[in-house]
């Protein structure tokens, strides 16, 4: 059985003092002598509990304006010693240094700070360096010492100090110290990060707080775990736990959603949009969102940037999907759509996504920069003698963001600022043509008058005509091809207008 380590001796210092009294109160009961610096200690003695400074321990004072107070080897020393070695005790003895049970720490809020837009002097004062040091020591022996690394951890630790009388097995510290390095290298990942802010980074560092485990991967058989906030972006209001695929298709929704600001709802299936429109409001944004395509809509993930309501949600409420996402529920709207247990509701907080997108391949990590160019009137170029109609242009623009977020080689066929066919991850482009065209069809769409965009040029002609031959009115592309001419001069002759964008939009 696991022996228990009772703790007599306590270091804390720490940044922030909330849910530390309740600890504080705990050690008193227990007589456990207690060090400490700084605000910390003025803390203690507030709370009329008896603390010793580390300086009458040291025999030195705070220098350096606070930058040096524990660095010292009557501190760590204490920290360090080996318990079962007797050359180690044996010289805790000659230099009368206390052995050390429990070491308290809160970093410096160095994140936070970064983030506040603080002032480069002010940020590099915000670099812990006795705190992580502590942190450190602490861990490495945890054999004998039980290290708190963060203030999350307080009530954890209070529980199990009240549990069993003020000791700690091996086991448990063994678990404090993983944690205690886990928050040392998160806080150097954060300090590299700002030191190389440019992109690309001299090594790869990457390091995301909080952990949510999943049922499985994308099939039963594999495990998976989600790293990061997800209450951050998202309160979820009802249903059971996300998944793992839940989370890849929230995402895309997320990022595709984005792109508009009128009344919009997508509803995406494998992290592709299947139904898209944009309206004055958003009931009809979703009844033209789902007539895109009704089949594949079922079990889908449904995203609105408007509100929902009662009116709106009795419609939804006649289908089945995974996951529903809006900014905000009426309370009626919110009733009937907790009428189906499993359904996922989220409402969505205002956040920013991450400006680097991160994947693995063979051995290592692809990085690169999230697309976040979205074309607008300013970033289009006529290259046919046709000029597009106001209208063709806004559908254009439309089925442009759509394209952006689908899945390579990708057409998305639009009208009225409604999807009304799309061709999704095909190996040629002429297949995702003849895909978009077979959706809209499948759906009585009418396709004459439609706009077609795609995420990267056409290397021939044959694609266009296709589509012209199918009712397209108008095209957008980025252009590039070597044979661009040829995909112009069929316009030309045909009476299509054509636009370039520039900017291909691969997605892979």
């Amino acid at each position: 059985m696991d022996k228990l380590k009772r703790v007599k001796t306590a270091l804390i210092s720490v940044y922030h003092k909330d849910n530390l009294e309740s600890l504080l109160s705990l050690l008193q009961k227990n007589r456990v002598t207690i060090y400490s610096t700084g605000g910390t200690m003025e803390f203690i003695k507030s709370k009329g509990i008896p603390v010793h400074a580390v300086e009458d321990l040291t025999g030195y004072p705070s220098i350096l304006g606070g930058r040096v107070k524990t660095l010292h080897p009557k501190v760590f020393g204490g920290i360090l010693a080996r318990r079962e070695n007797e050359n180690d005790l044996f010289q805790l003895q000659e230099y009368q240094i206390p052995e050390i049970d429990l070491v308290v720490v809160d970093l410096y809020p160095f994140e936070k700070t970064v983030e506040s837009g603080a002032s480069e002097p002010e940020v590099i004062e915000k670099i812990d360096i006795g705190g992580i040091s502590l942190i450190r020591a602490a861990a490495k022996n945890y054999k004998d010492v039980l290290i708190v690394s963060n203030r999350e951890q307080y009530e954890r630790v209070y529980q199990i100090l009240n549990e069993q009388e003020c000791s700690t097995s091996l086991l448990q510290r063994k678990q404090f110290a993983a944690e205690a390095f886990a928050t040392s290298s998160h806080y150097d990942t954060a300090i590299f990060s700002y030191f190389s802010p440019d992109f690309p980074k001299p090594f790869f560092r990457q390091s995301i707080q909080g952990v949510k485990n999943l049922r499985y991967g994308e099939n039963p058989h594999q495990k998976a775990v989600f790293y990061g906030e997800f209450e951050s972006m998202f309160e979820q209001l009802h249903g059971k736990e996300v998944s793992y695929n839940n989370l890849l298709d929230i995402d895309a929704a997320v990022n595709l959603i984005k792109e508009f600001d009128e009344p919009t709802v997508a509803i995406l299936k494998h992290n592709n949009a299947c139904g898209v429109a944009s309206r004055e409001n958003i009931f009809d944004a979703w009844i033209d969102a789902l007539a895109g395509d009704p089949v594949s809509a079922f079990g889908g993930i449904i995203i609105a940037n408007r509100p929902i309501d009662k009116k709106t949600a009795e419609e939804i409420n006649k289908i089945f999907c995974e996951v529903l996402i809006a900014p905000d529920y009426e309370s009626s709207s919110l009733e009937i759509l907790k009428s189906k247990k499993n359904r996922i509701i989220l409402r969505s907080k205002n956040f920013n996504l991450p400006t680097q997108t991160f994947r693995t391949a063979l051995n290592g990590v692809l990085a690169q920069e999230r697309d976040t160019f979205t074309e607008s009137d300013e970033n289009l170029e006529l290259v046919t003698e046709l000029q597009a109609t106001p209208e063709q242009i806004a559908d254009m623009l439309f089925a442009n963001k759509i394209v952006k977020h689908t899945k390579s080689n990708a057409i998305v066929l639009a009208k009225n600022k409604q999807l009304i066919g799309s061709g999704v991850g095909q190996t040629s482009r002429v297949d995702a043509v003849k895909h978009a065209i077979e959706k809209a069809k499948s759906f009585e769409f009418d396709i004459n008058g439609a706009v077609m965009a795609s995420d990267a040029f056409f290397p021939f002609a044959d694609s266009v005509q296709i589509a012209f031959e199918a009712g397209v009115k108008a095209v957008i592309q980025p252009g590039g091809s070597i044979r661009d001419k040829d995909s112009i001069d069929f316009c030309n002759a045909n009476g299509i207008p054509m636009i370039f964008t520039g900017v291909r939009h691969f997605k892979h």
